[in-house]
């Protein structure tokens, strides 16, 4: 048992080198490589976040901006319809009133056409009965001397 322990101990003693080397590679690792290195994975993450949020805000923005612009064009989309609407309302109103003008107009026309032919039938009248004594004459001069031909 002796000689093992013997054994151990050589080892131990040849490995204490090898286990200083060791740890003074595990410190320098960690205070040349691992901590520059985390440094830097912070930084990064902590811009990255920061461009994230940078992100988040912009598009924040561009909705807040795309809203009102939908909501200008829904007002001036809005303004115009009214204004059509009134352009509409005014060419009815002028149509309306042409058509009012010319129904007078042809109702007046239609007047004075009803009273000429009134005129005329009424001086077509007095000329038929002028003419109905003269032709009522005529009828019988031509009928009664036939008549009184006839008895004779």
């Amino acid at each position: 048992m002796q000689e093992i322990i013997q054994q151990l101990g050589t080892l131990f003693v040849g490995s204490v080198p090898t286990m200083l080397l060791f740890i003074v590679l595990v410190l320098a690792y960690q205070f040349l490589m691992q901590k520059p290195l985390t440094a830097t994975l912070k930084e990064r993450r902590a811009r990255t976040e920061g461009a994230v949020e940078d992100a988040h805000k912009a598009i924040a923005e561009a909705e807040a901006r795309a809203e009102e612009y939908a909501a200008k064009l829904r007002q001036a989309r809005a303004e115009i319809f009214k204004v059509r609407e009134q352009r509409v309302q005014q060419w009815n109103a002028e149509r309306d009133a042409a058509v009012d003008v010319a129904r007078k107009a042809a109702g007046l026309k239609l007047s004075q056409a009803k009273a000429e032919v009134e005129a005329e039938a009424a001086e077509a009248r007095t000329v038929l009965q002028a003419s109905a004594g003269d032709l009522a004459r005529m009828v019988e001069r031509a009928v009664l001397p036939a008549a009184a031909g006839g008895e004779r």
